[in-house]
């Protein structure tokens, strides 16, 4: 069995994780260039955590501009089996609201400048996305919100854009339309990318705010959100807290095979790969490239 390990990725107003013990903090290299900050490796009760600010301490890379591929990457060689991901996020529904966490399943993808694989000329692969979110690591934060009472619903979707500026109101009122649920900036590619490292992946949505839709708050204020994402905060901490509590030693297996993702997705012919994609690949494919 794999041996559990929890990694999360804290984003906007989230740059530490609040009681990690034994801490130690690691500049790690990747062959897809510097992580977006130092990963700090710790203890919660009995699970070794990894915890990375997606942003950099004191919010140093725009959601544009973070190099997914190497937190991604960093994590899978700090032996992250399990990641959630901490996001905060607009709500598209009025029962959504602000201070609320949604545990997301499903994504849409908007971005358009982002390196959103691993793989490519050289080296082709394929993974599933019908399942993007580990639906084990999902219900486990889902009972961790219960045993800390904090709000949160399960299930929704997440559509991810570009950003960095908030969305227009048409486009919120589309996306409405469309039956999304919650609008965010950093979802995406990081759910792909755990899931080429075949890393079992969730998404924690913390909502701040009601995009530009609706009639009351019709306009996204950033001193606002962040007021909301330091009250949110509080609460994240003592559900990735739980969680680490309440995890297994081992790694469980996940039901849609995120942990095995990779199984029959390379299209490649072993004498037609790229030796140096192939190096590249040595921690995020090394189960099955050997």
């Amino acid at each position: 069995m794999t041996k559990a390990v929890l990694g999360v990725l804290g984003g906007s107003g989230v740059y530490d994780l609040p009681g990690l013990s034994d801490v130690t903090e690691h500049v790690v290299t990747t062959p897809w260039g510097d992580p977006s900050d130092a990963l700090r490796k710790g203890r919660l009760g009995d699970t070794e955590v990894v915890f990375l600010a997606r942003h950099g301490r004191g919010h140093r890379h725009s959601p544009s501009d973070i190099n997914y591929r190497a937190n991604i990457d960093a994590m899978k060689r700090m032996g992250v089996s399990d990641l959630v991901a901490l996001s905060a996020c607009g709500s598209l529904k009025a029962e959504l609201y602000p201070g609320l966490l949604v545990m997301v399943d499903q994504y849409v993808d908007r971005t358009h400048r982002r390196e959103s694989s691993f793989f490519g000329a050289g080296c082709v692969a394929h993974v599933s996305m019908a399942h993007p979110v580990g639906p084990l690591l999902q219900g486990r934060l889902m009972q961790a919100a219960k045993d800390e009472d904090v709000p949160a619903v399960k299930g929704g979707t997440y559509i991810c854009i570009e950003g960095p500026q908030f969305s227009s109101y048409a486009e919120s009122q589309t996306y409405r339309g469309l039956g999304y649920d919650v609008i965010g900036m950093t979802g995406m590619p990081e759910a792909k990318l755990a899931r080429e490292a075949e890393i079992t992946f969730a998404t924690v949505a913390m909502v701040t705010d009601f995009d530009c839709w609706h009639t009351e708050h019709d306009a996204v204020d950033v001193q606002a959100v962040i007021a909301t994402v330091r009250e949110n905060a509080a609460n994240a901490a003592r559900l990735i807290a739980r969680l680490a509590r309440d995890l297994p030693a081992s790694h469980e297996p996940c039901p849609v095979k995120s942990d095995r993702a990779l199984d029959g997705a390379i299209m490649t012919a072993p004498a037609m790969r790229d030796p140096a994609l192939l190096a590249r690949l040595d921690a995020v494919a090394g189960r099955v490239l050997g």
